[in-house]
């Protein structure tokens, strides 16, 4: 194997702050508060009417200029701070209007999902700080153990798939995965690009599966079905079909890259000491067995959104117990892991109490009013295809938000026209998970990159596109038969 050093990705410079697409971002939101400033009186008498005034259609400004603001590359905060003036200038609540808004905002659902990010974060910290995690890795390896280089490429992904499932989250879990696959995959000859793109598939996969993972149980409570057939509808092909096709991909990037002598240093492929102690194996078991069980009870209760409330804290409980964790050293892991995700959880509250105001306004109403008939005898395969592609583009780092923001704005629409629960799944899904795979650079892929210490963005592309081709026919074909 050749030496070879992985040169150093240079930091991208501060964007300046004036730049002409931040100016025109901004002279958007401000028409966008100075018309609903304008509208604010039609749109009141328009919410005392019989929801036939057009005027109530302006109730929706909040929202599209979300959507616009977030897309054309505006952070998710600014964009949601800008989106709640603007309701809250069309909506004009007096104090106990506001104030019961605001009450309902705690206990709203997407609050909660805001909740269960957190508290995803926090079993993180715990699984990380007690070795559980790094077991977890250990464990499949040792599964495949040293029979080929295929047989331990498919122990690679099933590893990020495994550790992403447990955790909620690629990036987080990747970065524990990483120092503990490099090692493994540089003795048996891989690339930093094919490790890159084994560890992409593996988290891709594990991604869509994770009981935990926000936009996963966003997905479940917005179509209103178990985790049994959000896996069976949804999750579970789109797992089924990144496996299977990044098996047959990998052999190439593989042969490619090698052509560049694209390898990991002999530094990299030192294996590092990993002491597991028995308390360390013992807290993994109790992980394992109480995950299965979750996820069971969950599958034949349909428990909905309380499921992952009670049992993301069992989870840390359990593993802080077993590893025999000092109860300081706990309570940081988890502070620290939910503290992570305060921001997230902030954003959610905020999305929460938005979407009370628009409900307010009421511009749904308006449009069934209005586009009635015409909905009525519209396809619902079309329908379901549009409001996938429109999600496919997406609201950049929040994939839960962005359920919760499709669903809001199209789930109405979707019950009239006739689309059942498990189209929606796969609409939602696609809607959230498609721009993983592409087509242009995600978070995502470059975490990927730089945790499997490769710089080969072309082929990280590549293999987001040869995924995502099949997985979207697979999809058009189920909505084909699910609409008919």
């Amino acid at each position: 194997m050749r030496v070879d050093t992985a040169p150093i990705t240079k930091q991208p410079g501060k964007k300046p702050r004036l730049r002409p697409t931040n100016i025109a971002r901004w002279v958007v939101a401000c028409a966008g508060l100075v018309t609903a400033v304008a509208v604010s009186p039609a749109v009141g008498a328009a919410i005392q009417g019989d929801g036939s005034d057009p005027a109530g259609l302006w109730g929706l400004l909040p929202i599209a200029l979300y959507a616009v603001l977030a897309i054309s590359g505006m952070g998710i905060m600014s964009a949601t701070l800008v989106a709640l003036a603007v309701a809250l200038f069309l909506s004009l609540p007096t104090a106990p209007e506001a104030a019961a808004i605001l009450v309902g905002s705690v206990t709203n659902q997407v609050t909660i999902i805001g909740l269960v990010i957190v508290l995803g974060a926090g079993l993180g910290g715990v699984l990380r700080e007690s070795g559980v995690a790094q077991m977890i890795v250990t464990g499949v390896l040792r599964l495949v153990g040293a029979r080929g280089p295929r047989t331990v490429a498919i122990g690679i992904m099933l590893s990020c798939l495994v550790l992403v499932v447990s955790l909620g989250t690629l990036a987080g879990a990747l970065a524990i995965a990483a120092p503990l696959l490099i090692p493994v995959a540089a003795r048996l000859g891989y690339t930093r690009t094919a490790t890159a793109a084994l560890m992409f598939i593996g988290g891709c996969a594990g991604l869509a599966l994770a009981p935990f993972a926000g936009s996963n149980v966003a997905i479940m409570q917005a179509a209103g079905v178990g985790y049994g057939e959000y896996v069976l509808y949804g999750a579970g092909p789109l797992a089924v079909v990144t496996l299977l096709v990044g098996m047959l991909w990998v052999p190439v990037v593989q042969r490619r890259s090698a052509k560049n002598e694209d390898w990991y240093s002999a530094a990299e492929a030192a294996e590092g000491n990993r002491v597991m102690t028995r308390s360390t194996r013992v807290a993994t078991l109790v992980f394992v067995v109480l995950l299965v069980a979750s996820v069971i009870f969950a599958v034949v209760t349909a428990i909905g959104l309380i499921f992952p409330l009670l049992a993301l804290p069992l989870l840390a409980i359990g593993v802080g117990l077993s590893s025999r964790m000092p109860l300081r050293r706990w309570l940081s892991a988890i502070g620290g892991g939910m503290w992570s995700m305060a921001g997230v959880f902030l954003l959610f509250w905020l999305l929460a109490v938005l979407f009370l105001i628009i409900d307010r306004l009421q511009p749904f109403d308006t449009v069934l009013a209005l586009l009635g008939p015409q909905l009525e005898s519209s396809s619902p395969f079309v329908f379901s295809l549009i409001i996938a592609l429109i999600g496919w583009v997406g609201v950049p780092g929040a994939t839960a938000a962005q359920v919760v923001l499709i669903d809001k704005v199209f789930g109405p629409l979707a019950t009239q026209i006739g689309v059942g629960a498990n189209s929606w799944v796969v609409v939602l899904l696609f809607a959230s998970k498609a721009d993983t795979y592409g087509p242009f650079p995600n978070p995502n892929m470059v975490s990927t990159m730089g945790l499997a210490h490769s710089t080969n963005l072309r082929t990280m592309l590549l293999t987001g596109w040869v995924l995502l081709v099949p997985v979207a026919l697979m999809y058009v074909a189920m909505l084909f038969f699910e609409t008919r």
